[in-house]
Formats: C-alpha cells, sequence, structure tokens
C-alpha cells in the first residue's frame, strides 16, 4: 500500500496529571520526510508515544488517510498503518533474529522475512543468535526491520542512531533513506544528530516546551545558525 498522510489537530497529552504536549497541529503529507527536533525533554518522544496510543491524550486529534486513530488502542494502529520503533527498541532478548522478525509479519508468510534480511544483511548472518547477544547497532536493525515488516504506511523513528558507531549511523540512514524514496512510507525522525536529521529530511518540525515552535525545510533551518542555536544547542551543525 502506498504511503499515508497523517494528520494532528491540537493534541495535548502527558503521562497521568502530567501534561507534556500542548496544542500541538502539523500534517505530514503522503511520502513526505519530516525530522522532529529540539532539545532533550521538550517532548519529542512523547509525541511519538502518544502518536502509538501509549500515553494520556487530553485534547486533540490523529488521524492516518481516512482513519480516526484517536481513540484507538496501540495495536489498532499498528493494523490501521502506523509503525512505531521505538528509543528502546524493545525486542524479545530470549528469541532469536528471525524469531522476533516472525513476530512482525502481521499475517504475511514467512518468505516476507527475505526483505528484512536484504536491508540488513547482518541479521541474516545473526538469524540464528538470540536478541540479547547483538550489538547495540544490530538491536536498532532487528528493531526496525521487525516495524517495517508490518508494511506500516507511516514509520515512526525515535533517536535510531542514538549510541550508535558512525558505521552503523550510516548504514542505517540509508537504509532508511530506501525506505523513504520507495513511496510506500511516510517517515517521522527524532534524531539528535542533527545533521544526518536534516540530510534525511525535506521539512523540520522544533519542538520546545511541549510545542511546535518552528517548522520549514530542511535547507532554511541548516542556513538559520541563530534559530539552530537558540533551539537545539550551540554547535549542534557541524561548520
Amino acid at each position: 500500500m502506498p504511503a499515508a498522510r497523517l494528520e494532528i489537530k491540537g493534541l495535548s497529552a502527558g503521562y497521568g496529571p502530567t501534561r507534556v504536549l500542548e496544542n500541538v497541529s502539523f500534517t505530514a503529507e503522503a511520502g513526505s520526510r519530516i525530522a522532529v527536533l529540539g532539545r532533550n525533554g521538550v517532548g519529542k518522544t512523547t509525541l511519538f508515544a502518544t502518536l502509538a496510543g501509549q500515553t494520556r491524550r487530553y485534547e486533540g486529534t490523529i488521524r492516518l488517510d481516512d482513519a480516526d486513530l484517536t481513540g484507538m488502542e496501540s495495536a489498532q494502529r499498528a493494523w490501521n498503518g502506523l509503525g512505531f520503533v521505538p528509543q528502546s527498541r524493545s525486542i524479545f532478548p530470549s528469541l532469536t533474529v528471525e524469531e522476533n522478525l516472525f513476530v512482525g509479519l502481521k499475517g504475511r508468510p514467512h518468505s516476507a522475512l527475505a526483505e528484512a534480511y536484504e536491508m540488513f544483511p547482518r541479521l541474516y548472518e545473526r538469524r540464528a543468535n538470540s536478541g540479547a547477544k547483538l550489538s547495540g547497532g544490530e538491536q536498532q536493525m532487528l528493531s526496525t526491520a521487525r516495524t517495517i515488516l508490518g508494511k506500516p504506511r507511516v514509520l515512526l523513528l525515535d533517536e535510531p542512531l542514538e549510541g550508535l558507531a558512525p558505521v552503523i549511523c550510516e548504514e542505517l540512514m540509508a537504509a532508511f533513506t530506501r525506505l523513504a524514496s520507495s513511496g510506500e512510507m511516510t517517515i517521522l525522525l527524532v534524531e539528535q544528530r542533527i545533521q544526518s536529521a536534516l540530510d534525511f529530511a525535506e521539512r523540520v518540525i522544533i519542538l520546545e516546551r511541549g510545542r511546535v515552535v518552528w517548522d520549514g525545510s530542511s535547507e532554511q533551518l541548516a542556513a538559520d545558525r541563530d534559530t539552530v542555536d537558540q533551539l537545539l544547542g550551540v554547535s549542534s551543525l557541524a561548520h
């Protein structure tokens, strides 16, 4: 299926009585690549967790094309085409790589596992290893591949490069770029490596204290050093 349009209107959410997001609104057009940036603690992870149905929503709506996800449980959102790769990776450490991938098939034939191995050949080499025996980079590949096997139409990637070696980061970003170029997924990326995020994304949304405070093209942001320093931190971009 083709990529979907994600529309968020007036979204406020948090945990218990604590509100983290306040009146967040934006639209991700089908097939777009968007980076969600901001300093630590401004609500980026909470935004993705809210879209995936894992926080308390106070107000607002979430739509995926014609489907209203707002009142759906997390599993229903996944079946409707929303894929979420969390910062924690959340693999099953006692299962093998292949068993972890099998969980993500959503009823697709076992032969579809070849798609994951083609994207990340390292996983094929480690297919009989337990998740606990993988490196951090391999666990990230596994978490990403497992989600992608479910054929999401919108993919949320929460800090996929955190703590990984540069060569692994390059491999992952190349895979994300190929996915985006296929036209099958709208991709939203939270990432602390600002330059990698800008190289990947067409558009950037910056959060500050749970609100959208900047929305524009990657080129605009890269050329605006004052905004980068003010909202993201000094020296966030390579000179």
